[in-house]
């Protein structure tokens, strides 16, 4: 299944809402759709942030956190900018756990916590990621390899299969596209990324697996709630239907919970 095209209408339909209450509002974030305007994209005519402004009729929202436009998932917006305050608080203390799905090349490391500094990076005017001249900021990212597949067929000319991985990913920090930077850093770089990815096999899943976006989903959150005292929120989000054809053409769904998966999907209780 091809992924829309992001200045595709359809994402003008509702967002999945996960969960509501009378503070924030956590919607799935379907990929190739910007998190608010930005100068960077000025084509594009929607965002989420519109959409569930819209949905909640015309309430302001406010954006507690951010996701790349190329990336899916748990998306947390406010409704006033108080509660933004306390949340970022958390998020910037790590309170906050958050967890990733990523499928990479090679077979990931069963179980790493990487500490490697990244240099601050910026988006230019003409859409370049540019690194600021400015000392490299703590990053740390735990990873975990969920399952593993020898795919058949050379898709590098140098190697008689290919093989790929399911990483589970758990930022600690959040710097500009951590995980994508350290993924590589391991030489394990995410498929579906242009930037920090490797073209041979991202060509190939696009051409040939029908798939262009890029694989890396957040499915769960954990969120201590300021208002309720002792109380932590946690939500799943389902991949959309891209990644789990790839979970599926691999044979992953048993390495997952069940409602990491759209519905129609039946692997075996986690």
């Amino acid at each position: 299944m091809m992924n829309a095209p992001e200045n595709d209408k359809t994402y003008l339909m509702p967002l999945p809402i996960l969960y509501q209450d009378d503070h924030l509002i956590i919607v799935n974030k379907p990929a190739g759709l910007l998190v608010h305007p930005s100068w960077l994209d000025a084509h594009e005519t929607t965002s989420a942030l519109q959409q569930v402004s819209e949905q909640v009729d015309g309430r302001p929202v406010y954006p507690v956190h951010r996701l790349d436009k190329a990336t899916s998932g748990l998306l947390v917006f406010a409704f006033a900018a108080e509660t933004v305050a306390q949340l970022a608080a958390q998020w910037s203390s790590e309170q906050v756990q958050k967890e990733y799905l990523a499928v990479v090349r090679g077979y990931g490391p069963e179980k790493q916590r990487l500490e490697h500094a990244l240099k601050p990076m910026v988006d230019d005017k003409r859409r370049r990621h540019r690194y600021l001249s400015k000392a490299p900021q703590a990053a740390i990212t735990e990873m975990q390899c969920l399952a593993r597949c020898e795919w058949p067929v050379s898709v590098d000319p140098k190697y008689a299969s290919a093989r790929y991985s399911l990483m589970l990913l758990r930022p600690l920090t959040g710097r500009k596209h951590q995980l994508r930077r350290h993924m590589k850093h391991v030489a394990h770089p995410i498929i579906g990324d242009p930037k920090h990815g490797k073209g041979i096999h991202n060509r190939y899943f696009r051409e040939h697996l029908d798939v262009a976006r890029l694989l890396l989903a957040s499915v769960r959150l954990r969120i201590p709630l300021p208002w309720q005292e002792g109380e932590t929120l946690v939500v799943d989000a389902p991949v959309d239907a891209d990644f789990a054809q790839i979970i599926t053409c691999f044979g992953w769904q048993q390495a997952i919970p069940k409602n990491w998966l759209p519905q129609d999907t039946s692997p075996v209780e986690s």
